[in-house]
């Protein structure tokens, strides 16, 4: 499995559709992590101003119809995530069949994502 973070907002908006964030457009590929540890970085270090609730989705990268690339982070990774950890890269949308679960960040008193909790 690999997560994805977004704002509830932004995956409710086309639910018709699969998921397709701005990066796609204007990078290449959609953002993901590889473990709970690393999204919760990746929230602190990218998502702290962003829109409330953010979702975690939870992604079965082999029922995704886009090819998925591990790579480096660039320049460097988030605060906390070492250097040689590897982020899946998806080159097109998300396959909403390939989402099996839906998380909730959840953040303490000073604005910082502690954990993952399902999304009601």
């Amino acid at each position: 499995m690999i997560y994805h973070a977004v704002a509830r907002s932004d995956w409710t908006a086309a639910a018709d559709r699969p998921y397709a964030p701005a990066s796609l457009a204007a990078e290449g590929f959609v953002h993901c992590s590889a473990d709970v540890a690393t999204t919760l970085a990746v929230v602190n270090a990218f998502y702290r101003d962003s829109p409330r609730p953010l979702l975690v989705l939870v992604v079965d990268e082999h029922r995704l119809t886009a090819r998925t690339e591990w790579e480096a982070a660039a320049p460097t990774p988030p605060p906390g995530v070492a250097e040689d950890v590897l982020f899946p890269h998806v080159f097109g949308p998300l396959d909403r069949e390939a989402v099996t679960e839906v998380l909730e960040v959840v953040w303490d008193g000073a604005g910082r994502a502690v954990e993952l909790t399902p999304h009601h």
